[in-house]
């Protein structure tokens, strides 16, 4: 129902700190590859929730607010699957960073031929 608001948030606050940190320190840290998963999955899960429903152009857009009952389904998706996804995606990113810091490191130290 919303469990993109979740990555959705997790997007804002990385692009939020990529801002701050500055475009070096932000490319060292390769915060640009971790917005762009963010921010992707956010689109697709949201486009996934409009094709089936859940989210509609008028207020209150979730379509799980407009029961109460719902509501609570609905802040449960959030705590369980948008967070599990959004740790999920932070971590590919983390590998993913890891990964390229090591061949970066192994070729700068490689002497030249």
């Amino acid at each position: 129902m919303a469990c993109f608001l979740v990555p959705g948030a997790e997007g804002i606050v990385t692009l939020l700190i990529q801002r701050a940190m500055g475009k070096e320190k932000a490319k060292r840290f390769k915060l640009n590859w971790l917005n762009t998963m963010l921010w992707g999955g956010v689109l697709l899960l949201a486009v996934e929730h409009v094709w089936h429903g859940e989210v509609v152009p008028w207020p209150p857009f979730l379509t799980a607010m407009q029961n109460p009952t719902d509501f609570v389904a609905m802040l449960h998706e959030m705590g369980t699957t948008g967070v599990a996804m959004a740790i999920g995606i932070t971590l590919v990113w983390a590998v993913m960073y890891a990964f390229s810091s090591i061949v970066t490191r192994k070729t700068t130290l490689r002497p030249s031929v």
